[in-house]
């Protein structure tokens, strides 16, 4: 359940993003919300105890930010796949540093949030070149690549507090709550 409220949250969050985003001036380049979402998911990955002994640690959370990712496929109307790839990428990078890091903060939380921003474009862009679909102004996607970067990094956090929101109504205890709306760790 937990997963699935973050994939409907997610969604609307991207939904409401891509409306207002073109309001904005900034309009060649915007944050990237769905690997803000996936890098969530990869860090607070819970284990999955199925029959048989069998347990998932990846699994679901790699599968949410996969459909969040083709979701917003259909709604950025990029070729399908290219978004889910990518989130998928960066769920897993977000699971394999999950022990090592502890994110508190806001400094934390904006540099994470940059390298996944950064993480994604960098998968799209290498899904594009594999296709062909590359504009040929590789500095110019490059720069964009980096602008898109700084805005995921001053978006990160308030996307990780709506992460942290939807987490915590999931709680069990008041002190699981407590702790999820703390931080990350």
């Amino acid at each position: 359940m937990r997963t699935a409220a973050q994939v409907l949250v997610g969604y609307l969050l991207l939904l409401v993003l891509g409306a207002v985003w073109r309001l904005v001036p900034l309009h060649f380049a915007a944050p990237d919300a769905l690997a803000v979402i996936a890098v969530y998911l990869g860090l607070t990955a819970r284990t999955v105890v199925l029959g048989g002994g069998i347990t998932l640690r990846m699994a679901p959370a790699t599968l949410a930010a996969i459909v969040l990712g083709y979701l917003a496929d259909l709604l950025a109307g990029t070729p399908r796949g290219t978004l889910a790839l990518a989130a998928g990428v960066v769920c897993v990078a977000g699971q394999m540093v999950q022990r090592r890091l502890i994110l508190r903060g806001l400094p934390a939380s904006m540099g994470v949030a940059s390298f996944a921003g950064l993480l994604s474009g960098i998968v799209v862009l290498a899904v594009r070149a594999w296709g062909h679909m590359t504009s040929g102004r590789s500095l110019r996607e490059a720069g964009m690549l980096v602008v898109g970067a700084v805005l995921t990094g001053l978006a990160g956090p308030l996307v990780f507090r709506v992460c942290r929101w939807v987490d915590a109504r999931f709680a069990r205890t008041a002190r699981e709550r407590d702790v999820t709306l703390g931080g990350l760790v």
